[in-house]
């Protein structure tokens, strides 16, 4: 009995197609992907996609929420108190979001149906009023972890300095006469003032969870 030959290329599968998609992006950004593109990329026909996603936006979507199904959530369960955990979290939502920046304008539209994203946003929310915040603050919270976690994978603060000291005049900038050495420390210059928004931000929060706990 012969047997079966295997087939020359594996079998398109949802996985396979967004790990592929999301490859495309980070490598090439948003604007690259196309059914099209994608189809030649995974080495089959444009039309066999539309088994799996009907539209480019469906597998942008599911790219969006790959990224998200990145970011650790164990935090909210393992008994960290809810400034440790909202810490340890906006860090790994920040490293995943740093992994794949170009996704980030589609995951800054909010979760909307995504899977990842909406158990993202129920880990941030359930944890807080298990904590002692308010419903309404609970949301507030959450709204603004991802404003600032958003807002600082959308670009560098270093990196958008040029390395060329003549590029800032002292006497058109007395005050940026370094700026030009800013760039070559962009990862240490934007994790560090990461870290330090967000211990202002987190300590801010604990003065505001003391008043709204205190008893009357």
């Amino acid at each position: 009995m012969c047997a079966m030959a295997r087939p020359r290329k594996p079998l398109l599968s949802t996985d396979r197609i967004v790990e592929t998609a999301r490859a495309l992006v980070d490598a090439e950004g948003l604007a690259t992907l196309s059914t099209r593109r994608l189809a030649a990329e995974l080495g089959v026909s444009g039309p066999s996609l539309y088994n799996h996603f009907r539209t480019k936006d469906q597998i942008l979507e599911a790219v969006a929420d790959s990224v998200s199904a990145q970011v650790d959530l164990s935090m909210f369960e393992d008994g960290r108190d809810w400034r440790t955990a909202l810490h340890d979290w906006a860090v790994s939502y920040r490293t995943a979001l740093r992994d794949h920046p170009n996704i980030v304008p589609v995951l800054a539209r909010g979760p909307g149906r995504r899977p990842a994203g909406l158990r993202l946003a129920d880990a941030v929310f359930g944890a807080m009023v298990g904590a002692g915040w308010p419903p309404a603050q609970a949301t507030s919270i959450g709204a603004l972890m991802r404003y600032f976690i958003m807002g600082s994978a959308l670009g560098s603060f270093a990196g958008g300095f040029v390395d060329d000291e003549t590029a800032y005049d002292p006497a058109d900038y007395p005050h940026l006469g370094q700026a030009h050495l800013l760039a070559e420390q962009q990862e240490k210059i934007d994790e560090r003032a990461f870290e330090v928004g967000l211990t202002a931000l987190l300590d801010g929060l604990v003065q505001q969870f003391e008043r709204v706990t205190a008893p009357e």
